[in-house]
């Protein structure tokens, strides 16, 4: 079953499982973590796992299931879908360790971010700052659910009704670190048109019809 951080708004549902999860992309994060697949794993985080006295990681299961910047607090993430979709919120859940130590940067929620729609490929960080986003997104401490680390992000609806990629820019954390944290991310809304070798076809027709 699938794990959530926040509920569901009415008539609307998980459409996760349409990202095209070999085309998806992820820049500036440090490889000592998960990568981007992790992101879309629809098990309950090991964090919150541990944190709830769950059993804890068996061998064999990624132990640090969450991406986490490199080189300073920005990331930069390509999501295609393998259907046009209307995106009506995103979950995005972030579990940074509360206790902070003298040796580790500790990771940073993240707090700025904007959203492209559409676009066939990932952005260069500089590329993006040239470029209007769709929309920003500005988190607070009150955002973030306080049990399960997840914030509810609504869309402007009428701006996300027929996608086919986002691309997610981290601009910074919340905090005065160097290094954002992100443990997993779903997309909510409701599926549109199948993608098919380049073409959009509606789920259900047939050839002819």
């Amino acid at each position: 079953m699938a794990w959530f951080g926040s509920s569901l708004p009415k008539s609307y549902k998980d459409v996760t499982d349409q990202v095209d999860i070999k085309g998806i992309d992820l820049l500036n994060s440090d490889n000592n973590h998960g990568n981007a697949r992790t992101l879309f794993d629809s098990s309950k985080p090991t964090a919150l796992r541990i944190l709830d006295g769950e059993n804890p990681p068996t061998e064999g299961e990624d132990l640090e299931d969450w991406i986490e910047s490199d080189t300073d607090e920005q990331l930069m993430l390509f999501i295609p879908f393998q259907s046009t979709l209307k995106i009506h919120t995103l979950h995005i859940t972030s579990l940074p360790p509360k206790k902070k130590t003298a040796e580790e940067d500790t990771p940073m929620r993240p707090r700025t971010i904007q959203i492209y729609t559409n676009r066939a490929h990932i952005l260069g960080f500089e590329e993006a700052e040239d470029i209007p986003a769709i929309q920003s997104i500005e988190l607070n401490e009150a955002d973030w659910d306080g049990d399960t680390g997840t914030a509810k992000i609504e869309l402007r609806f009428v701006k996300f009704q027929n996608v086919s990629s986002l691309v997610l820019f981290v601009i910074d954390g919340d905090g005065d670190g160097e290094k954002v944290r992100i443990d997993r991310l779903k997309i909510i809304g409701e599926t549109g048109e199948k993608r098919e070798l380049g073409k959009l076809e509606k789920i259900g027709d047939e050839p002819g019809e």
